[in-house]
């Protein structure tokens, strides 16, 4: 059963749910359990299009395809790393824009032109020795319902399909490419008791001596 948190009479979960959910919690909608569901997650796997991205696939004259991405998502999704969860994507599409995002985000795992993205999953859950329950998925559409169905924590983007938010434990919002991810990272990490942490860590940096030459040369 999904609680639409301004709504819920379990005041208990309602002020761990906000705690958790910060700012968006008006409008996104969870299970009662996804707080505890949230806490066990140690690896997270994105689809790409319509959860990295707004889903629109531009082409130019030439064939190429054109991607956007959320700089705040791919920040969210450092954040997660540096909290110590893993990170896998597995996309039905291939493309050179997608293994590039990767690697800039430093993804630990990458599977492209997977229709049945089962296969990936099974490799991925191999590879991390992580049960199922341990794992939080990001989906949009049709080929996402597996690992959706068998995952501890199932999490829709604002703009996916009916079939997929009945099946989420987590509804974002936000639409995919627009800060979709980056809310559920949070929630994740709020969750978690690593959110303050994370913040924090930014609040600490120190200017590199590195840093201070290149700002020299650039006065210069």
């Amino acid at each position: 059963m999904l609680w639409r948190s301004t709504k819920s009479s379990k005041k208990e979960f309602e002020r761990k749910a906000a705690a958790a959910a910060g700012e968006g919690l008006k409008t996104m909608k969870f299970v009662q359990t996804a707080m505890e569901r949230a806490c066990n997650v140690k690896l997270i796997i994105f689809d790409v299009d319509g959860v990295l991205t707004d889903g629109n696939i531009h082409l130019s004259e030439r064939g190429e395809v054109f991607k956007s991405f959320s700089v705040q998502d791919g920040l969210g999704i450092g954040m997660a790393r540096k909290a110590g969860m893993k990170t896998a994507i597995i996309t039905g599409r291939k493309s050179k824009i997608v293994e590039f995002r990767a690697n800039e985000l430093k993804i630990d795992e990458l599977y492209q032109g997977k229709q049945n993205k089962l296969d990936a999953f099974a490799a991925i859950q191999k590879r991390f020795q992580v049960k199922a329950e341990e794992i939080a998925y990001i989906g949009d559409d049709f080929l996402d319902l597996p690992i959706l169905a068998r995952v501890g924590f199932a999490a829709a983007v604002g703009n996916a399909v009916t079939e997929v938010k009945e099946r989420a434990h987590f509804i974002s919002d936000r639409k995919g490419g627009d800060g979709a991810v980056r809310q559920i990272m949070e929630f994740l990490l709020k969750a978690q008791g690593r959110w303050e942490e994370m913040v924090n860590s930014y609040l600490d940096l120190e200017v590199t001596d590195e840093r201070v030459k290149e700002i020299e040369n650039i006065e210069q």
